[in-house]
């Protein structure tokens, strides 16, 4: 059997094989707008092999009153970091070590709480790419993890890791440390993403909220470094993510034909209408500007340069997603989670519910679109035949009551069961 009521190890390298039937009286695919009645999931191994009517005569997980969807992918996470006021200054007293084993807990809550992948989008050390390698080898519990390791910035922007440090520390990054500066040095710092072992690029087209800088909306790339950073990724097999606050930047990064924007705050009409003809996905990120513009009113949170850029950009993301979703914007979930605290990351459906999506599209966002931008749409995102298994339960009818999502009762991934 493979229900685990300890996460051991041992006990997960040591867990059989053998096929189940998982029974549930709901069931979201994930492809479909719908909910299907009284449905037993068969897996095999670390794949769906059947979906059977009923309840099945070998049933071996029976999950009762409780709706079965895929497990969730979220598209804009930092699994090893999370937000504090030590943040900043932790960069100078803690070693990567240090923050490497903080991360275990996160990694395992997030798993915990649904989300059986992630995309993270930017992490110190590359400390991401052996995360997810941990996780894949079977030594820490966690989700299925595709990192864009270092970001891409330009000098000051947004990611460029020696903002706001004096001039002992400021030095002169490059591209091996994910700061570029013309075409030659964009190029160049993706064929370095190749190298640390990567899954995609991720590019911080506009100022940022949480940097140490000025503004939290400039465009920080020409037209020029864009487009080698995107022709280059699609030599190397790369997507690539790109966050954006400011509308210039974000139309200069949609016109360049980045995969997705995230955030988005001051997106326009005219960048929705470019975004639906490149076929540009919206990350939205509601919960992060939620949580920055709360933790903006507690003096000493945020330092003076953060501060106001929180006030102003945090309030504005969810009037943001509503209006994009209103223009038929193709929206994938996705949380900014390590700015709000990991596990926290259901939360996101709620304000989408909030903002005026259906439950249902909220919670499908988080499925096939998510699988789709990550370039795994053959493997994740529904539950059908042939894909890798990943269910989820939670009791009751989400798309009833959207605050379900807290209460995430059943967790397999790949086939294995990590909450029962």
């Amino acid at each position: 059997m493979k229900r685990l009521v300890t996460f051991s190890l041992l006990a997960i390298a040591q867990t059989a094989l053998a096929d189940e039937y998982i029974y549930c009286e709901r069931m979201l695919d994930g492809m479909n707008l719908k909910i299907h009645e009284s449905k037993t999931i068969q897996v095999s191994g670390n794949e769906i092999v059947g979906i059977h009517d009923g309840k099945h005569a070998q049933t071996s997980i029976n999950l009762g009153d409780a709706t079965c969807m895929p497990g969730l992918i979220d598209a804009h996470v930092h699994i090893t970091s999370q937000q504090s006021p030590n943040r900043f200054v932790d960069r100078f007293r803690k070693d990567p070590a240090d923050i490497a084993l903080a991360a275990v807990p996160y990694a395992e809550r997030t798993l915990m709480t649904g989300f059986t992948t992630v995309r993270d989008l930017g992490s110190s050390h590359n400390l991401s790419i052996n995360l997810r390698d941990a996780i894949n080898q079977g030594h820490v519990i966690g989700p299925r993890i595709l990192t864009a390791g270092k970001s891409l910035a330009t000098t000051g922007g947004h990611a460029d890791p020696t903002n706001g440090t004096n001039d002992r520390y400021i030095g002169d990054p490059g591209p091996k440390e994910g700061v570029v500066n013309g075409p030659a040095d964009a190029a160049k710092g993706v064929r370095q993403r190749y190298k640390d072992r990567a899954d995609l690029i991720k590019i911080t087209a506009t100022g940022g909220v949480l940097s140490e800088a000025s503004s939290g909306q400039n465009s920080q790339f020409h037209d020029a470094e864009l487009k080698a950073i995107v022709e280059t990724a699609k030599d190397y097999g790369f997507k690539v993510a790109a966050h954006a606050h400011g509308t210039d930047g974000m139309k200069r990064a949609v016109a360049a034909g980045v995969d997705s924007i995230e955030h988005g705050t001051y997106m326009d009409k005219e960048t929705m209408r470019m975004m639906k003809k490149m076929g540009t996905a919206y990350v939205p990120t509601i919960i992060a500007g939620k949580f920055v513009a709360e933790k903006a009113e507690i003096d000493g949170f945020f330092s003076p340069t953060v501060r106001p850029k929180a006030r102003a950009i945090g309030p504005l993301i969810q009037g943001t997603f509503a209006n994009a979703y209103e223009e038929g914007v193709l929206i994938v979930f996705g949380t900014d989670s390590g700015v709000s605290p990991h596990g926290d990351n259901w939360k996101e459906f709620g304000y989408m519910v909030e903002a005026g999506m259906p439950a249902i599209e909220a919670l499908t966002s988080a499925m096939m679109p998510g699988a789709r931008l990550l370039d795994r749409a053959d493997k994740l995102g529904s539950i059908e035949t042939g894909k890798l298994a990943d269910i989820i339960a939670v009791p009751g009818n989400p798309t009833q009551d959207i605050s379900l999502m807290s209460q995430v009762s059943f967790v397999m991934k790949d086939g294995r069961v990590y909450k029962d």
